[in-house]
């Protein structure tokens, strides 16, 4: 019941931008991927386990659930957000963090409170210069540091209007570049490493994108 309510409730929120394809699943798969990869490393195998994967896997499309508050005029804008634009759509993370307060509120579950940290983390920089609260380095919880670089990577290779889709070559040099910045440095360490696996899913789901009918049997 809990991951059918997750479900739908990530998609409710993702339905107000239809380009955005399979995203859900893709950073669901890409999040579960990162975190088999780091609790087979010494510097996390103390802090993943099990649970936390499993968690991560039901959780993770929760992550833009704030952005069923941004106004369409902001959110759906085919050019260049302004500088007050731009704040608006920081907000969603704000949203999103009161709408998991409100679950935990009911069910104080590990996996909903991993759920808020997502939401509310997501947009932070290791380097402090995210938001909403810049906070850095391990003040940014794991959850949302292994999410931050599984959405940058799913956001660099997806085409939208205002972009083109990159390569995996030309995504994992933008990662290695902000390696130590935007993300925890021993994460994007792992995910280099690895990257033809993560460019794997990235390409499944392509290829069912292009078959609706198949994509439907996968969610």
């Amino acid at each position: 019941a809990h991951q059918g309510v997750i479900m739908s409730l990530a998609e409710l929120a993702e339905s107000r931008d239809a380009s955005t394809g399979s995203h859900l699943f893709r950073v669901r798969d890409h999040c579960t991927l990162l975190a088999k990869l780091m609790a087979s490393d010494t510097r996390f195998a103390s802090k993943i386990n099990e649970g936390f994967i499993e968690s991560i896997y039901y959780v993770s499309p929760l992550h833009d659930i704030g952005k069923v508050g941004v106004p369409d005029s902001v959110l759906l804008k085919q050019g260049k957000l302004t500088d007050q634009e731009f704040e608006i759509i920081k907000t969603h993370t704000i949203i999103g963090g009161r709408s998991l307060d409100t679950v935990l509120e009911y069910c104080n579950l590990e996996m909903f409170r991993m759920a808020r940290e997502i939401v509310l983390g997501h947009h932070e920089r290791y380097d402090g210069k995210g938001y909403p609260y810049g906070v850095k380095v391990e003040d940014i919880p794991l959850a949302a540091r292994i999410m931050t670089i599984a959405d940058f990577y799913d956001a660099l290779r997806s085409e939208r209007v205002y972009k083109r889709a990159f390569t995996n070559e030309e995504t994992a040099k933008a990662i290695a570049e902000d390696s130590g910045r935007r993300f925890d440095p021993a994460i994007a360490e792992i995910m280099l490493a690895h990257i033809d696996e993560f460019d794997a899913i990235h390409r499944q789901y392509a290829e069912l994108d292009a078959e609706p009918e198949k994509n439907m049997i996968l969610k």
